[in-house]
Parts: C-alpha cells; sequence; structure tokens
C-alpha cells in the first residue's frame, strides 16, 4: 500500500525506487501562472504487489513451425507433430491443444504414443530418446535415454508391450525398457544379420516391425535393399532378401504373409514370405513407358502403407513417385484402391503420412477411415469413406501464415457483441466441399473455463488481408478476413508508380488500430497509405474518398523566411489553427512551395474512384496517402492514432505530423516536427546554408518494413520459398551473425538499417566536412523494397552492452520504422565492408544522453507515438479539452489543445480548430506510450463514439444520432481537485506528470543496458500497472503511479526481430508475440491467471478401454504359430540377455520417475471416471472367473457322468471280451 498526499503545484519530486510523495512547504514554482488551480490532496492506495505477478507460457496457436514427424493414438484419438527445433504440438478435439518443448533443441526424428497409456517417447537428432507423460494438462519428461556411440535412424514400439525396438546408422538394433528407460543386453547386430558372404555394409536401418502372424519375428528394413527376418527366439535370421534399389519404407498385410516395399527408383514391390528370391509384383505407379520401351525415371516414394477393407480392395497409399520428366508439378499423394488411382496434388512438399484405421492391432483387417497428411506449411486428413476422397474441414487455426505476418495487435475484455458479429459476417464466406463427417482427431477433453472473457486478436499481412482471430479461453478460431487491396486498382505494367510495384508487396500491413466499441478500424500500409474503415451489417455502393497528404520534408532544406511566406505548413504556431481543406486540394507540405514540386505528385497506389459494391462487414470509407515528390518515395508511416468521438485521425513520420477530420474528409493539420515546437523549441537547432542543388534521399527513404531488405539487383522475396531458404541456411547465416552482430539477414542476404549492400573489396567512402551525397535513384531502381514479413525478421544483438550499443539502438529506430539518424552519418554508411567492425559501429548514429540541451543541426525528428485524450493543453487551463498528445524520437512530448464543435450538426459544417502551442515535457529516449488516470489512480479510457449503422434503413421513431461517450478526468473527482495524472514511457525511461501542472511526480530509469521495445497500461487484477519489453528480453511491470518495480523476468532473449515487432500487451495480465513464422505465442504475467492455467488448459489423456482384440477362431490360433505366447521380458530381461553396455547409452532421469507414469491425470473428475472403470474391469475379470469356474464345473460333471457310464458298461466284462 502506497499513500501520497499534499502535491503542490509546479513542484517535482523524482522516487526512481517508487517512494512516497513528498510534503513540501513552498508554493508553486516560479513562472506558473497564478490562474492554475492548486490540486488539494491525492489519496492513491495501490494495491498491486509483486506477488501479483508471474510469467509463463499459456498457449501457442498455429502451424507448427518446420515440422519433422508426425505420430497418431488410434485408441485416444490424438495428434503429435515434431519439429526441427525440437517442439512437440499435441492436439486433441479443438480445445485440446499443448505445445512441449525439448530444452536442447535438437530436431525430432521420429514420434511413438504408447497406445491408450498416456505416454510418447520422442527421438531427437542428438541420438537421445525422451519419454512424456500426457497424464497431465502440462506434459513433462520422465525419462532420457542419450546414445553416445551410436546414431538413432528409427524406432518401432509394438502395440501393448514395454519394448522399444531402435535401430542404428550402424545397422545396429537396440532395445529399450519402456518402463525404465533401460537398455537391454540384446542386441541384434548387422554383421549377424547379413550373410557371411556380404562384402558391403548394409547401411543403416530404415525399418523395423513385428510380423503380425508372429510378434517374435522381427522384420528389419536395412537403406541399401537389404531385408531380413529375425527369430527373437532363436537370435537367427529366417530369411534374407537382396534387392537392387534402396528402400525407404515397408508395410505389412494384416495376415503377414506379405509385405510392401517403397524403393527410390520409384517402384513398389510386393513380397510373399513362401518366396523370397524375387518379388511377386513390381510396379511403377506413375512410370510410363517410353517409345524405345524403357520406363520412365520417377523419383523416389518415401513411404508406403499397405491397408486391407472389410467391404473392399485394399488400400495402396504413398507420397512420391512422380516422374522426373514432368517438371513443376506439384507434391503428390497417391491413393491405389484397386483398379483406380487417384492422385492429389499438394501445395506443400508432404513430410510424412498417416493412415488412420479403425484398430490398434495390426493382425487384424485395418479398415483405413483417413489419411493425415503432414505438409510443410499445413496439415490436412482426407476422407477415404467417399470416393472423391474429401478433406475435413481443420478446426485448428493453421492458416496463420496463408500469408507472411507483419503485425499483431491483441484486445482484450472487448465488448461482448463483437465476437459473434464478426463471426456471423465471416461464416458467410467460408470455403464448401469439405466432408461432412466429424474432425477425426477428438481425443482429448476441455471445457470452457469459469475465468474467460471476449478477447480478440488481430493480424495484419504482407499480402494486405486483415485477419480477426477469437481468442477468447486460450483458444483461437478465425472470425473475419478483411482484403485491403481491393480498395485500389490492380497495379498494371507500364503504368506510373504502378509499373515499379509490380511483383512487390504494396499493400502489405504496417500498423493497425481498432476501436470495439464503435467498430472504428484503421490499417497503416507499406505504401505510406492509412485505410479507414467502418463495419456495417448492410451491403453498399460506397464512393471511397481519397486525401492526399504532403508529408515531405528533405531535413537538409533550410527554412528561409521566404519559403516561410510561402508555405502554410511553416506558418507560425500563434495563428491558432489551419483551415481545413477539401479533400481534391493538395495541402501545402514542408519542404517546398515551389510550382515544380508539384509536377511529380504522384501516390503509390491508384484508389478505385467509381463506386464499388462492397459486402457486409468492414467497408473503405476514406483513403490518406502520402505521395511522390521530385522523384523520390514518401517516408514510413511510424505513429496512428483515431478517436471516434472526435472524428479525428492523427499520423506521423520522421518528417512531421498530420491530422485529418474523417467525418468531414479534410486536413486539419500538416507540420514538420520542428515547426510544431514554435517557440517552445527544448533544443538549440544551428542554422546552415541553403544547398546548392537539391539532392535525392531516397537512399533512406520508405524506412519501416521495407527497410529489412536488401537493395541490390537481385530482389528477395519474402515467399515461403525464402522462409525456407532462412531455416535451411541456417548454418551459414549462423556464420555470418557471427561476422556481423548488426546486420540483418533474410535469406542469405545481409543488409543494415543505415547502409546499402556493399560488394567485397570496396574502401569505406571517405567523409567530407558534409560527407558524401547520395545519388539520385536512377531509373532501373525500384522504389519500395519487398514488403518484410514479421515472420523473416532475422537479427542478432551482442549480449554485452557496452559492445554493440549502437548497433542495439539501430535495431530499435529499425523496430519503430523511423528514420532517427543523423543525415550526414546516413550519407557516411553507403558502402563500407562488414569486416571492418569500427566502421560499421561508427555507421550508426551516435547515442544520446539524457543531459543533452543541443542537438546535431540536422538530426530527425520522428513522430513515433500519438493519443488523443481529454487533457489540459496548456497549465492555465482549468477545464479539460480534447488535447493530442505527441510523442518524438528526441523524447519530447507536446500536447496540442484543440477545440472541437460538440453539436452534431456544428461538428459537421463547422471546422476543429488546432493550435499546435501547447505544452513541451521531456523524457530520455524515444516516446513509445502514453497512459491516463485520474486523481484516483484509475484509468481514464478514451472518448469514443458509440457504434451505428450507417447504412441500416431509416427508422423515423430512432433517428440515428451520435452517441458521444465521454470520461473526463474531472467527473469523479469531488475530492481530489481537478486534474488528472499523465503516464509517459519511453525507451530508456519512464514518468508521471501532474496535469495541468505538468509537475513530474515520480520517475523511474527503467534500463540503462538496453532499449524498451513495447510498454503498455494495462489493467491486472482490478488496477494499473506499466507493462514494458525491453531488446535484452526481460519482461517488467511498475506500479502506478509510484513506478515501483514490481516484477523483472528475464524471460526471452530478443534474437530476431520478428518477435520485437509482433510482441504486444493487453488487459488481463496476457501478451503474445510470433514466435516463428507460422506460430503465435501467448503469454501471461498474472499470478491471478497463472492459478487458473490449469483449469483452462484441455486434457490430453482421457481413460478410455482398449478394444478387444478379435478372436481367430481355433484353425488360425492352432496354424497360425504361438504368436500369443510370445514373452519379452523372458528374452530381453537382465536375467536373460544381460547388462547392456555403460558406454552405450547413458539414462537421464525426468522430473518424473516410474511411478509418474502410472498416476491418474489431475482432477476429481479424473480420479472418480479412472476409479469407476478400474472397478468394472475388476467386476468383468470377476464375471469371466465365475463363468470359467462354473464352465470347469460343468466340466467335470460330465467328464463324472462319462466315466460312470464306462464303468457300468465295462463292470461286467471280462478281460478276454476287451
Amino acid at each position: 500500500m502506497k499513500k501520497f498526499r499534499k502535491v503542490l503545484d509546479g513542484l517535482t519530486t523524482s522516487s526512481p525506487s517508487g517512494g512516497t510523495i513528498g510534503s513540501p512547504s513552498c508554493g508553486s514554482a516560479a513562472g506558473t501562472p497564478t490562474t492554475a488551480p492548486t490540486p488539494k490532496e491525492i489519496d492513491v492506495q495501490e494495491t498491486l504487489v509483486s506477488e501479483n505477478f508471474q510469467l509463463c507460457k499459456t498457449v501457442r496457436h498455429g502451424f507448427p513451425y518446420q515440422p519433422t514427424a508426425l505420430a497418431f493414438d488410434p485408441v485416444q484419438k490424438i495428434l503429435a507433430i515434431g519439429s526441427r527445433s525440437g517442439g512437440v504440438r499435441i492436439l486433441g478435439r479443438p480445445g485440446v491443444d499443448c505445445f512441449c518443448q525439448h530444452e536442447s533443441g535438437a530436431a525430432i526424428l521420429q514420434l511413438q504414443f504408447l497406445i491408450n497409456e498416456g505416454a510418447l517417447v520422442t527421438a531427437c537428432a542428438d541420438d537421445t530418446l525422451h519419454l512424456w507423460n500426457l497424464r497431465q494438462r502440462r506434459p513433462a519428461i520422465l525419462h532420457s535415454l542419450k546414445f553416445n556411440r551410436e546414431r538413432i535412424t528409427f524406432c518401432h514400439l509394438p502395440f501393448q508391450s514395454k519394448w522399444l525396438y531402435v535401430g542404428t546408422e550402424r545397422g545396429n538394433t537396440h532395445i529399450v525398457n519402456i518402463e525404465s528407460f533401460i537398455l537391454s543386453g540384446y542386441v541384434i547386430m548387422w554383421n549377424k544379420a547379413i550373410e557371411l558372404s556380404t562384402k558391403t555394409h548394409p547401411g543403416p536401418v530404415v525399418h523395423l516391425s513385428d510380423s503380425p502372424k508372429d510378434e517374435g519375428k522381427l522384420l528389419v528394413g536395412f537403406e541399401s535393399g537389404t531385408i531380413v527376418q529375425w527369430d527373437l527366439r532363436a537370435k537367427k535370421v529366417d530369411f534374407r532378401i537382396y534387392y537392387d534399389e534402396a528402400i525407404h519404407s515397408v508395410s505389412w498385410h494384416h495376415e503377414g504373409k506379405q509385405f510392401m516395399c517403397s524403393h527410390s527408383d520409384g517402384s513398389l514391390t510386393l513380397w510373399n514370405l513362401r518366396n523370397t528370391s524375387k518379388p511377386i509384383q513390381v510396379t511403377f505407379p506413375h512410370g510410363k513407358i517410353q517409345k524405345d520401351g524403357r520406363k520412365e525415371s520417377c523419383k523416389p516414394i518415401l513411404k508406403v502403407d499397405y491397408k486391407t477393407s472389410r467391404n473392399s480392395e485394399p488400400f495402396v497409399i504413398f507420397s512420391g513417385g512422380l516422374s522426373y520428366d514432368k517438371a513443376g508439378r506439384r507434391p503428390t499423394l497417391t491413393i491405389m484402391h484397386g483398379k483406380a488411382i487417384t492422385v492429389l496434388e499438394m501445395d506443400y512438399p508432404i513430410v510424412e503420412f498417416m493412415t488412420l484405421c479403425e484398430t490398434p492391432y495390426n493382425n487384424e483387417v485395418q479398415d483405413p477411415y483417413a489419411v493425415v497428411v503432414l505438409l510443410e506449411k499445413d496439415l490436412i486428413v482426407v476422407d477415404l469413406t467417399q470416393s472423391n476422397f474429401p478433406v475435413f474441414e481443420n478446426p485448428y487455426p493453421m492458416d496463420i501464415h496463408e500469408s507472411p505476418v507483419t503485425c499483431t495487435a491483441y484486445f482484450a475484455d472487448c465488448p461482448p457483441d463483437i465476437i459473434p458479429v464478426l463471426y456471423s459476417i465471416g461464416a458467410k464466406h467460408k470455403k464448401t466441399g469439405y466432408s461432412q463427417k466429424e474432425w477425426p482427431v477428438s481425443g482429448g477433453m476441455w471445457t470452457l473455463g469459469s475465468h474467460t472473457y471476449p478477447e480478440v486478436i488481430i493480424t495484419g499481412h504482407a499480402d494486405g488481408s486483415i485477419k480477426f482471430w477469437d481468442a477468447s479461453a486460450i483458444t483461437l478460431q478465425m472470425l473475419y478476413k478483411l482484403k485491403t487491396s481491393k480498395v485500389f486498382e490492380k497495379p498494371k505494367q507500364n503504368e506510373g508508380r504502378a509499373a515499379e510495384l509490380v511483383d512487390d508487396d504494396p499493400f502489405a500491413v504496417q500498423m493497425v488500430s481498432w476501436c470495439p466499441q464503435s467498430r472504428i478500424f484503421c490499417v497503416v500500409g507499406i505504401s505510406a497509405h492509412i485505410i479507414l474503415y467502418r463495419f456495417s451489417k448492410y451491403d453498399a455502393n460506397t464512393q471511397i474518398v481519397s486525401l492526399e497528404v504532403r508529408l515531405q520534408c528533405d531535413p537538409e532544406d533550410v527554412i528561409s523566411p521566404s519559403e516561410n511566406e510561402n508555405n502554410p505548413c511553416f506558418s507560425e504556431p500563434h495563428s491558432g489553427s489551419h483551415s481545413p481543406q477539401p479533400h481534391h486540394q493538395h495541402p501545402a507540405s514542408p519542404g517546398g512551395g515551389t510550382p515544380e514540386s508539384f509536377k511529380d505528385y504522384t501516390p503509390c497506389l491508384k484508389v478505385k474512384d467509381r463506386a464499388v459494391r462492397v459486402p457486409p462487414g468492414y467497408q473503405a470509407e476514406l483513403v490518406i496517402q502520402l505521395p511522390w515528390m521530385d522523384g523520390e518515395p514518401p517516408q514510413q508511416i511510424s505513429s496512428l492514432d483515431i478517436n471516434s468521438a472526435y472524428g479525428l485521425l492523427a499520423f506521423g513520420n520522421c518528417n512531421g505530423l498530420a491530422v485529418v477530420d474523417y467525418l468531414q474528409k479534410t486536413i486539419l493539420l500538416c507540420m514538420s516536427t520542428l515547426d510544431l515546437y514554435g517557440a517552445a523549441d527544448p533544443y538549440q537547432r544551428l542554422t546552415r546554408s541553403p544547398r546548392r542543388n537539391r539532392q535525392s534521399t531516397s537512399e533512406f527513404c520508405m524506412r519501416g518494413l521495407s527497410n529489412f531488405y536488401s537493395d541490390s539487383k537481385k530482389r528477395i522475396r519474402t515467399s515461403y520459398q525464402s522462409l525456407t531458404e532462412l531455416s535451411d541456411n541456417q548454418q551459414s547465416v549462423d556464420t555470418e551473425r557471427s561476422k556481423s552482430p548488426t546486420s540483418d539477414h533474410v535469406n542469405g542476404h545481409c543488409t543494415s538499417p543505415t547502409s546499402q549492400p556493399c560488394s567485397a573489396g570496396k574502401p569505406r567512402v571517405p567523409m567530407g566536412p558534409e560527407g558524401p551525397r547520395l545519388a539520385r535513384r536512377g531509373p532501373g531502381r525500384p522504389p519500395f523494397r519487398k514488403a518484410q514479413s514479421a515472420a523473416c525478421m532475422e537479427i542478432s544483438l551482442p549480449v554485452s552492452h557496452t559492445e554493440g550499443f549502437a548497433s542495439r539502438r539501430a535495431m530499435l529506430q529499425q523496430l519503430h520504422g523511423v528514420t532517427m539518424y543523423s543525415h550526414d552519418e546516413h550519407h557516411t554508411t553507403t558502402s563500407y565492408c562488414w569486416s571492418d567492425r569500427e566502421s560499421r559501429e561508427n555507421s550508426f548514429s551516435r547515442s544520446r544522453s539524457s543531459s543533452v540541451s543541443s542537438i546535431d543541426r540536422d538530426t530527425k525528428e520522428a513522430i513515433t507515438t500519438l493519443q488523443f485524450g481529454e487533457s489540459f493543453g496548456r497549465k492555465s487551463d482549468t477545464l479539460p479539452t480534447p488535447c493530442l498528445w505527441v510523442g518524438t524520437s528526441l523524447g519530447v512530448i507536446l500536447l496540442i489543445p484543440m477545440s472541437i464543435p460538440t453539436d452534431l450538426e456544428e461538428r459537421m459544417e463547422e471546422p476543429v480548430t488546432i493550435g499546435p502551442c501547447g505544452a513541451v515535457l521531456m523524457l530520455k529516449g524515444s516516446v513509445l506510450r502514453f497512459g491516463f488516470l485520474d486523481c484516483m489512480g484509475a484509468l481514464i479510457p478514451n472518448p469514443y463514439e458509440v457504434w451505428r449503422d450507417l447504412n441500416a434503413p431509416e427508422d423515423p421513431d430512432r433517428p440515428r444520432k451520435r452517441k458521444l461517450v465521454h470520461y473526463s478526468p474531472s467527473s469523479s473527482q469531488d475530492t481530489c481537485g481537478e486534474g488528472h495524472l499523465a503516464i509517459v514511457c519511453s525507451e530508456r525511461q519512464a514518468k508521471v506528470f501532474l496535469m495541468p501542472s505538468q509537475s513530474c511526480l515520480f520517475v523511474h530509469n527503467i534500463t540503462e543496458s538496453s532499449f524498451v521495445l513495447r510498454a503498455d497500461v494495462v489493467s491486472v487484477c482490478n488496477s494499473v500497472c506499466l507493462a514494458c519489453f525491453c531488446a535484452n528480453g526481460h519482461v517488467m511491470t511498475l506500479s502506478l503511479p509510484s513506478l515501483r518495480p514490481l516484477m523483472d523476468v528475464n524471460y526471452l532473449p530478443l534474437t530476431d526481430m520478428r518477435i520485437a515487432r509482433t510482441f504486444c500487451f493487453t488487459n488481463g495480465g496476457q501478451a503474445l508475440y510470433l514466435s516463428s513464422p507460422t506460430e503465435i505465442q501467448r503469454i501471461t504475467y498474472s499470478q491471478e491467471m497463472y492459478d487458473n492455467l490449469q483449469e483452462m488448459l484441455g486434457e490430453l489423456f482421457t481413460p478410455t478401454e482398449t478394444p478387444e482384440a478379435q478372436n481367430r477362431g481355433f484353425l488360425k490360433g492352432f496354424f497360425g504359430g504361438n504368436a500369443h505366447t510370445f514373452d519379452r521380458e523372458e528374452l530381453f530381461g537382465e536375467a536373460a540377455a544381460g547388462k547392456a553396455s555403460r558406454s552405450l547409452a547413458q539414462h537421464i532421469p525426468g522430473q518424473g520417475g516410474v511411478e509418474g507414469m502410472k498416476v491418474a491425470a489431475s482432477g476429481a473428475v479424473g480420479e472418480i471416471a479412472r476409479a469407476r472403470i478400474a472397478l468394472d474391469e475388476r467386476g468383468q475379470r470377476l464375471g469371466e472367473l465365475e463363468e470359467r469356474t462354473a464352465l470347469m464345473m460343468t466340466s467335470a460333471e460330465s467328464f463324472s457322468k462319462h466315466a460312470h457310464e464306462l464303468m457300468l458298461k465295462c463292470k461286467d466284462k471280462k478281460w478276454y471280451q476287451f
């Protein structure tokens, strides 16, 4: 508890550690207007303490990045997917979604479920086996076994067996006890498996399986084409098969008399155990006979499944095998059913597939009903029960990466009606043609928890699409998709600026702003455009209004008095306001008032100039564009805010600020950052002589997303091929990272936020007095670089804060998408060698000191954050008025008061006046976030307009009027006096100001060695705090208003720009970021949610009875061998096989022991269910025992009766009568 009393006007108390406000005895500071109200006693009770915070991961959404393995439990009906980074995703029914991560990060080679046992075995690329316990909501590793001398290539676990067969690269087969995870002394050596006369090594083990006919027979497949059936009891070979082509997979017929192999030449061979000298059938499914009589060469068939069916012909399902001649064909899955061959083309390469069957027993008719196909970027399930083989509709959000994600937004505690409305609109555009059957992966159990509230996640994509997701109750479901590209005409070749945008991503989303209450939605695109959308339940014919804002400024231009006279945007701030301009007029711009500047006044994209029919949902109303000027592209938009109550939209970049009235479709303000200060400029900016010739600034324009792209002739694409290249060339990328810690690595190309690509051997350009100049963009040089997705952004940051300090600085500037460097420093980095470390570090801007009172004469100051709200623009204000808070990259805070008509008719006719001459405040570092509290410490929400459907039919009884909701800072402060608290957070510092006196009550230096990347004022546990995410991976929370540190966790070292660009906080103690190009990771920093997380997660294991094996019949049991009498314990146990060599493998105990496998899943329901099943099983066994006893008694009575009859019959006979 903290209590703050007696804050007198004009006095500032600094408390980095979060102490209480002192009670000075003096009055207000000098210079404070006497008309300013003096705040009365402020009493803020802080309820948050450190115990309210706990950081942990909650759930991961999306498609597993770079998948490598697949497994399915046919009884529990859950699916597991392994990835190259060592992650395991376990999926069941919707809501059952669990992510596990191996600490080693080694790629997963293979997954094996212990069917209906609640356990999973993973084989990793570091030659380690892990046993996971799935009988708990958060799976944990029970045992690990590390192989030291041999590399694991294949694993096989028979159904209802506790012995795991492990094949190695040397061709040996080892056996592991699943319960103890100890290696058995029983080993099948490769030299015993092959004939003594064989001179070559058979290669690694690529297949292991037990015979369906006899579990004592193990089929071992070697890569070279050798197949051996090993008799486990006799420890000898039954038969050997030598084939010329390499083997990729083997599949048994359920009777155990035949098996099928797939080979590297695209052939399938069928073998019969009666004659293993040659295959009974060799087929090339996709190989045709050519004119010369030879068969086409085909690609390898990587896997084949041979499954029988009761009511139809057997299924032969395989991947690959296409002919090499047909170039450009997609990857295929082929289904051969009788004489019918169906080829299913896939969008991505096939990683693995698995046929789902009705029975877990391999010696029964399989009856396949579906095929799970794991692709590199998708997961599909094919329905085998229908002749056209439709796919099932995937209930998981596997298409987040349909187009690379470029930005994210997270909204918790939304209005309850917004999700159903978005879903109803989005459901009309769903795809059709799916299978009518239920999704076959239906395992686990999930219930809607009690701690749920409406949550929405918004993702922006490289193709200009926007996706709204329902994120309530830690699930994710697609609600609505919006395509921003429909607002513009399609770029055509040889047509103005559009010709230079072809094959790029000109519509890529850079930033979004959404007001859930008014349903106003705003999108910022990479082509320096803003689209304003309104929501409607009705379709309409609309004419999209387009505004062009000339917010273009050369940092080296000198503002002379003559230029000021001709440029209204450079008018003095005491003029009070700027007249609104119609949308067809071109507003003036800082940076040139000459008529020649209008010659090349062309926007990057062309808005549709005709009336268009728009469907229900979000409908575009206004498009704002920054045009090209003098052959130079516009600067990227770095900040945006929109307020539905005011009807205003503000945005800024490194040139200046613009405010647009979207109700009247007029531009209210368009000024350079320097002119916003007027006489209140806190920096001493030196004048300089005008340049003789205008120099092009296109070399460092288009910052933001595009500055992650090399400007070389070879354009980098952000397609999925580039993502794959990024992962495939990881080793080379890591090598380059060690050479250049300040560079970005995208697909092997090296770019820098402040440099152009350099060719080896070129010396650094020497610096002159003014620095070297950049040449104007040539005709063959594209103005845009490809829109970089957040999924591709990779950057390597130095660990030490003393070394590479400037590079982290550049990373932060790169993150915000603005230019914050000295102009001359930009010019010095046009060409130099990466090996020159000193040159590299000097190429970035110098760090700013907190005590700087003057800056370099040509520093570019960017607008980094904006926020509308009711506040006090000047110290003399007695009542709150609409204000715009402006934060810049130099740590300056500007307050711009506004006068907005309150009456509806006046608002649509009278102009809004803006006077950019308000207060100026200072912080260290670039300003990131604003927040407002009343004097009781409660969060002041932004004013908004209640949503109304402008396209709805007119109702005379209920006219559609604007209904505004305002939260005035002084409305609930009768005892505290007028005023409010303003929280400002920069990349280095946080401050709390008392308004209107502008007194700094508290200041806290967040970090000295790193930078804050994301900050927000959020609601947690019925209170508010400041949440920060730093570049060094620390997640911190500070109390408000005292700025006491409450939590500081080193959570995630920042290794790539993707996390920095997509990390966002929201209310309720939650946050998210893009953990991979295809996955969203949600986290919580609230202790309350951490405590309730177990209840919210789904159960992976549900008690289920194992289906009984079919009765084989007397003849099959008599002639089919003694498969059911095979005792593996007798063969593989320590008593019979001895101990394995200690140096061969090392046992590593996990978080639980053997008992952990036997414990039931947590929760009383699970305990009762398992107890009931155990009682049922016991009663069933007792019943069976009773039946057997009765049968034995009946047999005994019958035997006694027959014996008595025989005795009576033979009683009187003599011995010679027999």
